[in-house]
């Protein structure tokens, strides 16, 4: 086992790995692309009202996070995710990115 001293602390390459594998899961899951978000909202024939509902948000929000203007923030976030991903496995042709589309990106957060 290799043992190294950083910072006065050894710290094996096991420790090194599940520091690495800590920092991995911390990260958000990404999001689909705006476009895709708007058909799997579409395919399962809901609203922008009807997602802002239950993810608990305004309707404006929604608007934002398809036209890739803004992104979902914490605790609305992880719902908006769960419920993509739930509509993802419903309507699997509408989960795919469409070819030679661009994803605009934001900064800012809504929600």
């Amino acid at each position: 086992m290799v043992t190294t001293i950083m910072e006065g602390v050894a710290m094996s390459d096991s420790d090194r790995s599940q520091r690495v594998d800590a920092l991995l899961n911390s990260l958000p899951e990404a999001l689909p692309s705006p476009q895709v978000r708007a058909k799997l909202r579409l395919a399962a024939g809901l609203t922008q009202q009807d997602v802002a509902d239950a993810v608990g948000v305004k309707r404006v929000a929604v608007t934002r996070w398809e036209l890739g203007q803004t992104s979902p923030r914490r605790p609305h976030r992880e719902n908006y995710l769960r419920l993509l991903k739930g509509l993802a496995e419903r309507f699997p042709e509408a989960a795919k990115a469409d070819a030679g589309s661009t994803t605009p990106t934001s900064e800012g957060g809504s929600g």
